[in-house]
C-alpha cells in the first residue's frame, strides 16, 4: 500500500483520534454491548439497541484499522522548507479576478478540508497549482468549469 501524505500536525490529530477511539469510544460500546440484550426472548427479534451498538463498534473497529494503517508508513510532509515553487506542504496565497487573497496548504488527501485551507495536491485545485510560482496565472480546471487564479504569495 503507498504511503499517506501527511504533516507533523496530520500525524498528532490521528494519533489523538486512534488513541480516543481505542481508550473511550471502544470501551463505551463494549459496555453498551454488554448492557444490552442480543434476543428478546419473548418473540425472538433482535434487539434494536443491540444492532445499533453492533454496527458503531464495526465503525469503531474500521475507523482504528484505517488509522493504523495510515500511520503504519507516512510519508511525511514538511511544512516549513519551501522555496518559491508550489509543491506538497507548501503555503499558497492566491486570488482569483483580483478580488480577496485565500491561503491554502497543499496536503495529502488524508488531511484535505478545503473550508479549512487545506487542500488535496490530488484534487483538480492541487494539481494545477503543484509546480508554478509567484505571479504566474493559473487555470483551475474543476467540475464546474474553469477558472483562473494569481498566485500571490508561495512560502
Amino acid at each position: 500500500m503507498p504511503s499517506a501524505y501527511l504533516t507533523l500536525s496530520g500525524i498528532e490529530k490521528l494519533q489523538n483520534e486512534l488513541e480516543h477511539l481505542r481508550k473511550v469510544k471502544r470501551p463505551e460500546i463494549a459496555r453498551l454491548l454488554r448492557d444490552t440484550n442480543a434476543w428478546d426472548q419473548s418473540d425472538g427479534d433482535s434487539d434494536p439497541e443491540f444492532d445499533m451498538a453492533k454496527h458503531q463498534q464495526a465503525f469503531i473497529e474500521g475507523r482504528i484499522q484505517e488509522i493504523e494503517i495510515l500511520l503504519s508508513n507516512p510519508s511525511i510532509i514538511d511544512e516549513y522548507l519551501h522555496g518559491d515553487i508550489v509543491e506538497i506542504g507548501s503555503k499558497v496565497t492566491i486570488s482569483e479576478n483580483g478580488g480577496e487573497s485565500v491561503t491554502y496548504t497543499i496536503v495529502g488527501p488524508v488531511e484535505a478540508s478545503p473550508s479549512k485551507g487545506l487542500i488535496s495536491f490530488a484534487s483538480p485545485f492541487g494539481k494545477s497549482l503543484l509546480g508554478r510560482s509567484k505571479g504566474d496565472e493559473v487555470t483551475i480546471k474543476a467540475p464546474g468549469g474553469e477558472y483562473q487564479v494569481h498566485i500571490v504569495e508561495v512560502s
